[in-house]
């Protein structure tokens, strides 16, 4: 049956991804971006189709309410900029996306009666003690520092959608995303992946902060976009989360580095900057539970087949 659904941040790198899986599954779907961090190119594709609409407005300016109108099936609250290039540009106004965003997202789902999904990030784990990180895990964030914009208006975002579920009964659910990567990312987001192979295409010097020894685990779009799907339409309303929706797979910053200057056959060499306050050491998500609950969801994509499709995404923008 088709659902009327809600993207917040549905213009950005996954949002517009979402928007475009959402849309070839039959559904009618309402995009709301103010466009901070992204551009309408990701989603002008989708204009033409009389399904979508798009709705250029602020989360946390609740005007959007009455623009968005009628029948809400389900929301994606994916409002708030997810790069450190981007949430620091603005750290006050990322606060109040995470945080006000939350609130009127959350107020919105309570009077429609509409499911909502919060995309929560690994960064509420910080830089961990524990690895690979379960969801029991509390963190270890510093929420005076240059990231704790980010960080902690995600870790309050949560505990906003945990109390609204148990004091208004809202229907919640929250995944925490690990890195992802894939076509439709910014050049210039700031992420390692579009970082190096943006500079490999270029021919510039690849950037490695530290000595590349530390770790990440790269997630393909289309496998996190199976588990968010999953997550909201799993029909335990009693099951409502946080769950690890990334990729096991833990790779060094160094070691993705050399391999994309193999796939893209670029000459750059790679140069070593201090790495940042605050960047973590070790990332890598226990996917236990995704599999337990998410009828045995776990990646697909490999990230050499991924890389692919990304390189190829990055070779016809630039």
């Amino acid at each position: 049956m088709s659902k009327r659904i809600l993207v917040t941040g549905g213009a950005g790198f996954i949002g517009s991804n979402l928007c475009r899986r959402l849309l070839a599954e039959g559904n009618e779907v309402i995009c709301l971006d103010n466009l901070f961090s992204t551009s309408l190119s990701k989603i002008e594709p989708l204009m033409s189709d009389p399904s979508f609409t798009f709705i250029q407005r602020s989360v946390e300016d609740q005007s959007w309410w009455y623009e968005v109108g009628g029948r809400i099936d389900q929301i994606y609250n994916l409002a708030c900029p997810a790069s450190p290039v981007h949430y620091q540009a603005d750290m006050v106004q990322t606060i109040m996306t995470s945080v006000l965003g939350a609130i009127n997202v959350l107020n919105f789902a309570r009077v429609t009666g509409a499911k909502v999904l919060q995309a929560s990030t690994s960064e509420v784990y910080g830089d961990p003690s524990v690895h690979p990180q379960k969801e029991s895990y509390w963190g270890n964030v510093n929420p005076l520092g240059e990231r704790s914009c980010y960080d902690e208006g995600k870790r309050c975002s949560e505990s906003l959608f945990v109390n609204y579920h148990k004091q208004y009964g809202v229907k919640v659910k929250l995944v925490r995303i690990f890195n992802t990567y894939g076509p439709n990312m910014e050049i210039n987001d700031g992420r390692v992946i579009s970082n190096f192979i943006v500079q490999a295409l270029k021919g510039e010097d690849i950037t490695v902060y530290g000595n590349g020894g530390q770790t990440r685990s790269f997630q393909y779009i289309d496998d996190l976009l199976e588990g968010f799907i999953r997550m909201m339409n799993d029909t335990d309303d009693d099951f409502i989360g946080p769950v690890n929706i990334g990729n096991p797979d833990e790779r060094t910053i160094m070691e993705l580095a050399d391999k994309i200057i193999a796939m893209t056959g670029s000459k750059s060499k790679i140069i070593n900057k201090p790495i940042p306050k605050d960047d973590p050491t070790r990332r890598c998500p226990d996917i236990t539970l995704a599999r337990k609950m998410l009828g045995g969801w776990e990646p697909r994509v490999c990230l050499d087949k991924g890389l692919e499709n990304t390189i190829a995404y990055f070779r016809s923008i630039l």
